[in-house]
């Protein structure tokens, strides 16, 4: 049995399958075994719904055996009103829950009562948490928590830890010691590539290739779970996996933009066994335990070996049998991450960036939610914010920002009475109108999944709900287009009262539904990887094809290095290429592709685009880049950023969800969800105002720090030219390389408009007229932008 000794936090690191779960739970067990505890004992907070309802079947089961009197309920998004009120009324023994619905419970002014018996919080898959906003939510919800019961006592469970001193300082109460236990890891995954017999296409995602191999997966197997980066590429395996299926094999699909029904059908067929294979993205990653899965393919490099030591868990989930799995890549490329991957699974090398101070748009929003629950004082609040790690270096001035941003929006919105939300009596902070208190519980959370519209099959009942698709996707549709969603093709019809009503039709070839879901990059400690495996003489680890595929690169050009910035020039169908190898992860060259293009217009070179990869940025124009060297000389670039950075859509977005989070625009207005399109409105206006009334507003500085570390990674980019230092190797060939050639067919261009542009619209309107007989002046070809 788990106890927990000097400490008041513990942090339990065991392999996939060891038992942590149960061990968490035992005490709790034992403590409510006698049946004299009244009310909420012990809280369990997983990052996933379907998470806490596995866990309420599987620790059901033996309190029922043994008939125990303990109450186990979970509390999510999915439980009724009913439910929720009961639970106030009533708490359970024992709690299952998400971040977000213990940040409502803690803004009930009864949260003193509700909480008042608790003793155990149960952190479960910690290091999901520990990586977004979400963890740092549930952190500022447990020091209230704490503030409530001092003696709370907090365990974090977790099997793929890459830094366990910075999680358990993530979970203690600041400056507390947490107490580590390291259980033996067990067997050693089965892991290896997927044998197929063809080689992978040069570029794209999708893994279609690989459909036999996998089928016949599954064929040997009991239950396959077929793991997938994106909702979008799980739909397109699934439908194809679905018409390669002549033995009717059943498989299903499980994924995060589906309706709650599907999602829970799906489950259940899992539980029962009745499934032979489960398409899926992260929404399976964590610690359930359902069905008798016993292989994991994960379709697509990882991007991260943290993920991918997660995902492989799901087979064999028991402490002594080795978890089997298979390794898919979509591209040839990827054939070189997978096994730079594989390698760092067997050597337990997992990756993690290291955590920063935490973010204040959380801060503001856990400020809302205190307030909603009761009056505060300033400095007790303050204290108690102080204990979260990831705050434990705020300072006064800091906190008081915040706390004046949410009283009256700031410096040039106090004017405004829609955003006077706090005033303060006597040293005591409360809402100024108690109403807002519905408003601030409507739009709790920091998840950002807004842009999204539900998907009904059309009938006089209402129709059976499917899932939901981007708002952005549903305003591109027209009456008869067809698009994919739970593996099924269905037919747009209208959009009612914001909901896409869809007819099924399955004759018809489908589009693919724009779910934005989550874009990994390659991790800097998996590309470090890759780039020390480029400097082997010789690669027999890799199938022939990628192997040749690397010496040819070697012949022809180089390859890349760990600590030197590889650029190649060539020429191909009238236009001059620049490819730079940064390795930096698709966001931050993407950046660099940005800040390059802009560089290079204003020395006169006329790019007309760029396309991005995890590891390569391809640049075409009109001139040849003779010098390479200036373009990354890190003073500029950091100028040119900042300039591009202002002005830019990325800090719009990036603002709105700051924004939503901190509370400064509604996600929910009376209950119904805002539109995309008004969210987004909205923030632009916000936005523009504040840039031109109030350019040191908190929100600004959020903006601007989010933008650095997310949308834009521009701190991948400065590792870059830190890692480099100057060192440059440019090579210049008479045609595209084996390694830039991919680049071409590679989705995601982004058009440069500027001076290049102009220059072939002139030159080709020119050419038009002439071969009309006619002449034409520059202003006349600016002027008609004849089109090329």
């Amino acid at each position: 049995m788990l106890e927990q000794a000097d400490a008041n936090a513990l942090l339990l690191i065991a392999p996939t399958g060891g038992g942590k779960t149960l061990a968490g739970f035992m005490p709790s067990l034992a403590e409510l075994a006698d049946g004299m505890h009244e009310g909420l004992h012990t809280l369990y907070v997983s990052p996933l719904k379907a998470l806490a309802t596995d866990i309420r079947r599987n620790l059901t089961a033996p309190v029922t055996e043994m008939g125990l009197p303990i109450r186990i309920e979970d509390r999510s998004g999915d439980t009724t009103y009913t439910q929720k009120r009961r639970q106030r009324a009533d708490p359970p023994h024992i709690l299952l829950t998400t971040p977000e619905s213990l940040a409502l419970m803690l803004s009930y002014e009864d949260a003193p009562r509700i909480f008042a018996g608790l003793k155990r919080v149960i952190v479960d898959e910690i290091h999901a948490l520990a990586e977004s906003k979400r963890g740092d939510q549930l952190m500022l919800g447990l020091s209230r928590l704490q503030a409530l019961v001092p003696e709370l006592r907090r365990v974090g469970l977790s099997a793929t830890v890459e830094d366990p001193s910075a999680i358990a300082r993530f979970l203690a109460r600041h400056p507390d010691p947490c107490q580590i236990l390291y259980a033996d890891p067990g067997p050693a995954p089965d892991i290896a590539m997927l044998e197929t017999g063809i080689a992978p296409p040069w570029a794209g995602g999708g893994g279609r290739y690989a459909i036999p191999a996998v089928l016949d997966q599954v064929k040997r197997h009991k239950t396959t779970l077929i793991f997938h980066n994106t909702r979008a590429q799980a739909e397109l395996f699934f439908h194809d996996l679905w018409l390669q299926n002549d033995e009717a094999l059943p498989i299903g699909i499980h994924h995060g933009s589906l309706s709650r029904e599907q999602r829970a059908k799906t489950e259940e067929a899992m539980v029962n066994g009745s499934l032979r294979a489960i398409v899926c993205t992260g929404s399976l990653d964590l610690g359930i335990d359902w069905g008798d899965v016993d292989l994991v393919i994960q379709v697509g490099a990882p991007k991260n070996v943290k993920r991918l030591v997660q995902r492989i868990g799901r087979a064999n989930h028991r402490y002594n049998a080795p978890s089997k799995a298979l390794l898919v890549p979509a591209n040839r490329f990827e054939v070189v991450e997978c096994v730079a991957a594989l390698e760092a699974v067997k050597e337990r090398d997992l990756d993690g960036d290291p955590r920063g101070p935490g973010p204040r748009d959380v801060l503001c929003q856990h400020i809302l939610i205190r307030a909603a629950s009761g009056p505060f004082r300033a400095e007790e609040l303050y204290a108690e914010v102080k204990t979260v790690g990831g705050y434990a270096d705020l300072s006064r001035g800091a906190f008081d920002r915040c706390l004046d941003f949410v009283a009256t929006g700031g410096y040039a919105l106090r004017a405004y009475d829609q955003w006077q939300r706090l005033i303060e009596r006597d040293g005591l902070w409360s809402l100024r109108d108690p109403r807002g208190t519905q408003r601030i519980r409507q739009n709790v959370g920091t998840i950002m999944d807004t842009d999204l519209v539900k998907v009904r099959l059309k009938n006089r009942r209402g129709g059976t709900p499917l899932g939901e698709v981007e708002e952005g996707f549903a305003a591109t549709l027209t009456p008869g287009d067809t698009f994919l969603i739970g593996g099924e093709i269905v037919r747009y019809e209208n959009l009612r009262e914001m909901v896409v009503e869809v007819t099924r039709r399955p004759e018809k070839p489908p589009k693919i539904a724009t779910f934005m879901g989550t874009k990994f990059a390659t991790s800097t400690q998996l590309s470090r990887r890759i780039l020390q495996m480029f400097g082997q003489e010789d690669w027999p680890e890799l199938p022939d094809a990628t192997r040749d595929w690397l010496h040819l690169q070697r012949n022809k050009s180089r390859l890349p290095e760990t600590d030197r910035i590889l650029v190649e020039s060539f020429p191909f169908l009238g236009r001059e290429y620049t490819c730079v190898y940064g390795f930096a992860g698709r966001n931050a060259m993407q950046t660099l592709g940005l800040l390059m293009t802009a560089q290079m217009e204003t020395a006169g070179l006329h790019p007309l685009g760029f396309v991005s990869t995890d590891y390569a940025t391809l640049i075409w124009g009109l001139d040849r880049l003779e010098d390479p060297a200036p373009l990354f000389d890190g003073d500029d670039l950091r100028t040119a950023f900042e300039t591009w950075l202002g002005a830019n859509a990325v800090m719009k977005r990036t603002f709105k969800q700051s924004a939503v989070i901190a509370g400064l625009i509604d996600r929910q207005t009376r209950g119904q969800r805002r539109s995309g399109k008004q969210a987004t409105f909205s923030s632009d206006i916000l936005y523009d105002t504040l840039r031109r009334h109030d350019p040191g507003h908190l929100l600004l500085d959020i903006t601007r720090e989010e933008a650095l570390k997310g949308l834009v990674d521009f701190g991948r980019i400065e590792e870059l030219l830190t890692r480099t230092a100057g060192r440059i190797d440019h090579v210049v060939t008479d045609r595209p390389t084996p390694l830039a050639a991919p680049l071409f067919l590679e989705a995601g261009r982004v058009p440069v408009e500027g001076a290049g542009t102009e220059r072939l619209l002139e030159d080709e309107a020119a050419r038009l007229m002439e071969g009309a007989g006619l002449a034409i002046t520059q202003e006349d070809a600016r002027r008609w932008r004849v089109p090329f």
